[in-house]
């Protein structure tokens, strides 16, 4: 079964550019450009195996929107992989400690991030 993906990324040309990569490997993919969109989003389908959350967007970052999908009962299961440009080691560490299973880092290496997935699945 093909596993689902929330892209969430308030840049379309990421977006655009990690649904052909994932896609091309089989991964059924969503999309959304707002942090609270995504949330929507993960309360209304049950059914996402993992979330690829940009850590720097403009009204709530993902700092924020992670913490608040932990906060919830009903969506606090979903794992969350950040992906940010902030590739220093304390930038990892506040992504880990706001809630994410893994961290990678833009530009994105394809095979780091399918590597980082499936240790989720």
């Amino acid at each position: 079964m093909k596993k689902k993906v929330l892209i969430v990324d308030d840049d379309p040309r990421n977006i655009f550019a990690l649904k052909l990569t994932l896609k091309s490997r089989g991964f059924q993919l969503e999309s959304s450009t707002s942090a609270r969109e995504a949330i929507d989003l993960l309360r209304e389908h049950d059914d996402f195996d993992v979330v690829l959350m940009d850590m720097m967007m403009p009204e709530m970052d993902g700092y924020e929107a992670t913490k608040i999908i932990r906060n919830s009962e009903d969506i606090k299961q979903i794992p969350i992989i950040a992906v940010t440009a902030q590739a220093m080691p304390e930038d990892k560490q506040k992504c880990l400690d706001a809630g994410a299973q893994d961290y990678v880092s833009k530009p994105i290496n394809v095979d780091v991030l399918i590597n980082a997935m499936e240790k989720l699945f």
